[in-house]
């Protein structure tokens, strides 16, 4: 089985080197290499081919948003996963824009970080509960400006997207930051009916992913 091959960029020394240990212990997975700005966050994809991102977004140079775009533009195989704090409502908005799968507080525990990255690799899209909640005040502020990522929203409230009430189930979960296994526990129902019901409405939808999804929930409540 081949390793998750996993890249850091971070300003803040500590970080790199403890996200690079944290990384290291795990079989699955293989650390190769770190930059401290997002510029050679960049030119660190370029060269080294990780499979997934670990990206900061405060940091001189360059920061994590246009960083993430960057690599999004230029190597978009490469998952990102933002590195946020609650101070970082603008650049969540802007990382979104950008197109990064996956959004986690650095305070998170080293075991969340790392199911996170597997998470993100196998093709989720990874909201934690926390940033889920952030971005209800964050989409609802008018004065944020930018691109309307998710931009299938309707005025005029959750009723107008159309949904049938399980996937309104489905579509509320996700906006709570939970996984299709979580989603399933919670509403008794396999992990493969939560995946076609998540895939249905990104079709039923026009969204790109569940975070879009979970944008267009906040949007419409």
């Amino acid at each position: 089985m081949d390793k998750i091959r996993v890249a850091v960029v971070d300003d803040d020394g500590l970080i790199r080197d403890g996200l690079g240990a944290i990384l290291e212990t795990h079989d699955d997975m293989e650390f190769v290499g770190a930059a401290a700005d997002g510029a050679a966050g960049v030119e660190l994809c370029r060269r080294n081919a990780p499979d997934v991102v670990l990206m900061d977004v405060r940091m001189p140079v360059a920061d994590g948003v246009a960083a993430t775009a960057r690599i999004k533009a230029e190597l978009p195989h490469i998952k990102v996963i933002i590195l946020t704090t609650f101070d970082d409502s603008d650049y969540i908005r802007g990382a979104i824009e950008a197109g990064a799968e996956g959004y986690i507080l650095k305070s998170s525990a080293a075991d969340a970080i790392v199911e996170s990255v597997r998470a993100v690799h196998r093709g989720t899209t990874v909201l934690q509960t926390e940033i889920a909640r952030r971005l209800a005040g964050v989409l609802r502020d008018p004065s944020g400006g930018g691109s309307d990522p998710g931009a299938g929203a309707t005025p005029g409230g959750i009723a107008t997207l159309g949904l049938a009430p399980r996937e309104m189930e489905v579509l509320t979960l996700i906006a709570e930051g939970l996984s299709n296994k979580e989603i399933a526990g919670r509403l008794n129902l396999s992990d493969g009916t939560v995946r076609n019901y998540v895939s249905d409405m990104l079709v039923k939808l026009d969204v790109r992913d569940r975070t879009q999804l979970a944008i267009l929930y906040y949007r419409s409540v």
